[in-house]
């Protein structure tokens, strides 16, 4: 029991925000007599929220090293009106078109980077500037115009689905196939990371938790598949995410870049003296948010199915609830990807269940913002409790 306690303990953040988004979406569930859990709903949900939990994950590291990123909203527009200048207009094939969007994303992050880490202008300045510059570089860019539209290929990155192999008609066998596969690496990676864990004489969770544990998330897993699978199946944009989910689950907890970045966060001064090249560090953290802010642009834009000038607005600001919400520190150093995930998803089901239940965008934000306060708020008094 004191093992649970301690694990819960280090772990409340996560754990509160894995609660209170099954309570939310319970809630939803119900005031929406169904709606929420429909197949259809549950894909609109994932679709409508992809490119913030895009930036989540690359806001995620931002927030990591104590900083934030008001920029990514605005690259996210610019990178989407180069996209349609080259394929539209230019009639570029879209795999050189995404390409280069991604390469552009990439330049912005070495451009910020340099100034916040070499220059050591604040990043909040540094940003402010280039949500400014790329803002009106996005207006140029258009004309101020809508341009469209996209190739059915590029199209297909945010609105496609993965084909139904094992053939058959409605029903997406594929899927829930892939569920179950999915379940089993799950299992098998728990079991070998008890026994890596307990190899090294580390405290772990008793067998008969364990087991609950596997149980509840396998459930919710084939269960979450088979609603998928009762409309048109896995989009493609969901393969997306998955894949940026283990990239970046992997660096930040299994690589030395990732320390590096947590270190940089939790004690600049100490993280220099114990060798971490901090301004390398830094540097790369905004390159990385450029290419990701690229891709969120590249996938709005593809579901849009075109680029226009009021493209990207508040996306910075989802993204930055989405990870304080999904437990990240405001003073830095502390977040998992997973927990930005959590997070966005968190805001994305509000949006969807306040937007079916009628309620008016003014109200939405209000509510919004309070849940960003008081989760904040609960990371101050959580910090302050384990001091």
């Amino acid at each position: 029991m004191e093992t649970l306690k301690s694990m819960f303990r280090s772990n409340i953040r996560q754990y509160g925000m894995v609660i209170a988004l099954i309570t939310i979406m319970m809630f939803f569930q119900i005031v929406t007599n169904g709606v929420l859990l429909q197949p259809l709903n549950i894909t609109n949900v994932i679709l409508q929220n992809s490119y913030i939990l895009v930036l989540a994950v690359g806001m995620l590291l931002v927030i990591i090293t104590g900083n934030v990123d008001l920029s990514v909203g605005s690259v996210a527009a610019f990178v989407g009106s180069v996209s349609a200048v080259l394929m539209v207009t230019h009639k570029m094939p879209f795999i050189p078109a995404v390409i280069i969007s991604l390469l552009i994303g990439g330049l912005i992050g070495a451009w910020q980077g340099f100034w916040i880490a070499y220059v050591k202008i604040p990043a909040f300045i540094v940003t402010l500037a280039g949500m400014l510059i790329f803002r009106g570089l996005t207006m140029v860019t258009l004309k101020g115009m809508s341009l469209s539209p996209f190739p059915v290929a590029f199209q297909k990155i945010s609105s496609g689905f993965i084909p139904n192999f094992l053939g058959g008609s409605g029903f997406h066998t594929t899927t829930v196939l892939v569920g179950i596969l999915f379940s089993v690496v799950y299992v098998l990676f728990e079991l070998r990371n008890r026994n890596t864990q307990i190899k090294y004489n580390f405290d772990v969770i008793p067998m008969p938790f364990l087991i609950a544990k596997m149980v509840a998330v396998t459930a919710a897993i084939n269960a979450f598949m088979y609603f998928l699978a009762a409309y048109k199946g896995v989009p493609n944009v969901l393969i997306l995410l998955f894949i940026l989910i283990v990239i970046y689950t992997f660096v930040t907890s299994k690589t030395v870049a990732g320390r590096h970045i947590y270190a940089l966060g939790g004690n600049e001064k100490a993280a220099k003296l114990s060798g971490v090249k901090t301004q390398k560090v830094m540097f790369w953290v905004y390159v990385n948010m450029g290419v990701l802010a690229a891709l969120s642009g590249l996938v709005f834009a593809a579901r849009l199915n075109a680029a226009t000038p009021k493209a990207g607005v508040n996306f910075e600001l989802d993204a930055i609830a989405a990870c304080y919400i999904g437990g990240a520190s405001a003073s830095g150093g502390i977040g998992t990807v997973m927990g930005a995930i959590i997070g966005g998803l968190v805001m994305g089901v509000m949006n969807n269940g306040m937007s079916i239940v009628g309620l008016g965008i003014d109200w939405q934000y209000a509510i919004k913002g309070l849940v960003l306060l008081l989760a904040v708020a609960f990371d101050v008094y959580t910090k302050s409790k384990n001091a």
